[in-house]
């Protein structure tokens, strides 16, 4: 639908001062500047888009109990597209951030990749929101894009803190797509691209970067093999 072009001339964005040099401080004004930068990197006017925060009541509870724990999915963020029925011209796109977002820049650049892959897909008419499996799509999107390296290090996300009086874990889990197929549709990315090795392989996390080889040695060695899509899940 976007074209093959769009795939070979997609710059893969990395987590380095390289493509995000702005001082970050954990707030909405710094959450913008990211924001603006993935609609560039996305090619996605950021003028046609409002962007809001949204409160996380986990966050409450994490502040308040001695110890937390948590395995986490969830809405990190949302996307929305209203026409003003007074006119029918004017549109107004919405992509909404759980406020504890703010705490990881990581996991904010791919709930924002992911939301703005709403922009292109639903927004750009390309697909429509009762389309079953939309939200993979989506995902997939952004590997296309060239931001695969967040969204798939976003699919198993462990972090452990500890404080004067408090301390716990979580994992977060965002996105439609396990690490296994974030893997293989990395290794599809780079195979049509034909990047044999890659640098920006060693910003994969550890899983990722696992399923990433063993699904290019298997393309390598299976050139002319047509796979039948199956659903997920």
């Amino acid at each position: 639908m976007l074209g093959r072009r769009r795939l070979l001339e997609a710059n893969v964005i990395l987590p380095t001062p390289e493509f995000f040099p702005d001082t970050y401080k954990k707030d909405p004004e710094s959450a913008e500047m990211i924001f603006r930068r993935v609609c560039k990197y996305m090619g996605v006017d950021r003028n046609r888009i409002e962007l809001e925060i949204f409160p996380d009541e986990t966050e409450e509870l994490r502040a308040v109990l001695p110890y937390w724990q948590g395995n986490s999915g969830g809405c990190a963020g949302f996307y929305s597209h209203n026409v003003d029925d007074s006119n029918g011209t004017k549109e107004k796109m919405l992509v909404a951030i759980r406020s504890s977002q703010l705490n990881e820049p990581l996991l904010l650049v791919a709930t924002m990749a992911h939301e703005i892959g709403h922009v292109i897909l639903l927004g750009g008419g390309l697909l429509g929101p009762g389309t079953e499996d939309h939200e993979p799509f989506t995902d997939l999107l952004t590997v296309f894009l060239g931001m695969g390296v967040f969204t798939s290090s976003a699919a198993g996300h462990f972090k452990q803190w500890q404080d004067e009086s408090r301390y716990g874990w979580s994992i977060q889990r965002l996105g439609y797509l396990p690490q296994e197929v974030y893997g293989y549709a990395l290794a599809k990315f780079a195979a049509g691209r034909e990047e044999e090795q890659p640098e920006w392989t060693k910003h994969l996390s550890t899983n990722v970067r696992s399923y990433f080889k063993s699904s290019r040695s298997w393309l390598a060695r299976n050139k002319y093999y047509v796979a039948m899509a199956k659903p997920i899940g």
